[in-house]
């Protein structure tokens, strides 16, 4: 009895632990993101990679508290699995710990960066990278590791300074296997395949511009 009495102190102490490293800015900023209930908006998207030729592309997005956001476009839209994560939704789908890195200035901006480590398998990503603005108590850049999608940067750009939903987001991404259906591209696009082959780790960037409809807050 005596045996089973440790053990079950043990893991109540390891889940003590693991709920004290979560840093109490990024709930905070999490909590501030969840106020949002839904959103839908007009999305204007243009693309930056070497062996691509894209013209702007429109769509809209649609995005309900708890889910990954959904596109609806008429035209193939290239995007990146990562590139809309700005909800904090997949860095924290699975239990987690955060590590203070201190303070960092990144672009013009004094931010807190927060590493952001998994402990539960089952997460997609090994590590992110998050700086806060704190004085906004907002979601200023993001680094993402995937354990199989390459790495993904987001800066976010707001129009006002009480806005918690960016108005303008840069996604840069560098993986080795483009797993987008680049045949499907839409009209007036263009690849240069034997660049695009020749090229081992592919780069780019997505600019992403969103005109919101409307926006639904949790009661």
């Amino acid at each position: 009895m005596q045996k089973y009495f440790f053990i079950a102190l043990f893991i109540t102490s390891s889940f003590t632990c693991f709920s004290q490293q979560i840093d109490k800015d990024f709930l905070l900023l999490k909590q501030r993101m969840d106020s949002v209930a839904s959103f839908t908006a007009k999305l204007v998207l243009n693309v930056d990679v070497s062996f691509i030729n894209m013209p702007t592309k429109q769509a809209t997005l649609n995005y309900n508290r708890g889910k990954r956001m959904k596109i609806d476009a008429k035209d193939f839209v290239l995007l990146p699995k990562r590139g809309l994560d700005f909800s904090l939704n997949s860095l924290t789908e699975y239990p987690y710990i955060t590590v203070d890195r201190g303070k960092e200035v990144k672009n013009g901006k004094l931010c807190k960066v927060l590493n952001i480590i998994p402990i539960d398998p089952k997460a997609d990503f090994s590590i992110a990278t998050v700086w806060l603005d704190q004085k906004a108590k907002r979601l200023h850049t993001t680094e993402i590791n995937t354990k199989k999608d390459g790495a993904y940067q987001m800066a976010l750009e707001y129009q006002k300074a009480k806005d918690v939903l960016p108005q303008k987001v840069e996604v840069s991404f560098e993986i080795e296997k483009l797993k987008i259906p680049v045949n499907f591209l839409g009209k007036g696009s263009s690849i240069d395949r034997k660049k695009m082959k020749d090229t081992a780790v592919k780069k780019g960037k997505i600019y992403l511009l969103l005109h919101y409809i409307s926006i639904k807050m949790a009661v």
